[in-house]
């Protein structure tokens, strides 16, 4: 295994993004969920429960409190956001100069351990892309020992094990790992992104393509139970799919609510 931190250096503490807390979007899995922002950015995640420290926090902090962002390199003249349908799948279509790539987030159901699926699909042209991954336990104090195994990158601290699998070369640089890569028309970029106990086994690599429809097949059928079919149904649906998502499932209690 090759270790990718860089002991020399540390991600500065500047803010990753300037976004209002409008501008975020959530993702989850009925037991935590990820905020992500309007730049392709994940700022919040607790891991591997909503009442977990978090992992990515610089929602509250600076880049030293982990994020998880993938952007296109230039920038992007518009960006455009939806959910797909009636589910908790997330659409960002960024608009560049050169192009415009979409990325499809979401959180697997779970059935053992937290996933991310994180898909980049090339719509038109060519757009380069960049990926950055700091991975912070404990809202920012704990920096994870990172090793590369081919295309699976490992990150432990403590009880902790993360799993990104991607088939894009990451790099690692001040306690940060990156990747660009260029995505073209019809062309995808999948990233797995998954938690497990250090010791209590786990798999990384799962299928992006057929996790991706699971999801969208169970929160399908989760909100097609609702019978209201006034004119409102669009916003009576995206709210109670935003309280699902805050319901924890194994006891049934929602996180919060305002």
């Amino acid at each position: 295994m090759t270790p990718v931190n860089d002991p020399k250096h540390s991600v500065s503490n500047k803010l990753p993004h300037s976004c209002l807390i409008e501008d975020y979007a959530i993702i989850g899995d009925t037991q935590t969920a990820a905020l992500v922002s309007k730049e392709g950015s994940i700022d919040w995640l607790c891991l591997p429960r909503f009442d977990s420290g978090a992992c990515f926090a610089s929602l509250l902090g600076g880049e030293t409190n982990g994020f998880w962002r993938i952007t296109p390199t230039n920038g992007c003249e518009r960006t455009t956001r939806r959910y797909q349908g009636e589910t908790l799948i997330l659409e960002t279509d960024f608009h560049t100069s050169t192009g415009t790539v979409r990325i499809t987030d979401c959180m697997g159901i779970r059935s053992e351990h937290a996933t991310i699926i994180r898909m980049v699909d090339g719509i038109t042209g060519h757009v380069s892309m960049r990926m950055d991954l700091v991975v912070r336990f404990d809202y920012g104090w704990v920096v994870p020992w990172m090793t590369q195994q081919g295309d699976h990158l490992h990150g432990i601290a403590g009880p902790d094990l993360i799993c990104l699998v991607a088939p894009v070369e990451t790099e690692g640089e001040n306690f940060a790992t990156f990747a660009n890569f260029t995505v073209g028309p019809n062309e995808r970029v999948p990233f797995v992104f998954s938690w497990h106990p250090q010791f209590g086994g786990g798999s990384c690599g799962i299928n992006a393509d057929q996790a991706i429809k699971d999801t969208t097949d169970w929160w399908s059928k989760w909100s097609g139970q609702c019978t209201y079919e006034g004119r409102h149904r669009d916003i009576v649906i995206r709210s109670l799919i935003t309280l699902k998502a805050l319901t924890y499932a194994p006891s049934g209690g929602i996180v919060s609510t305002w």
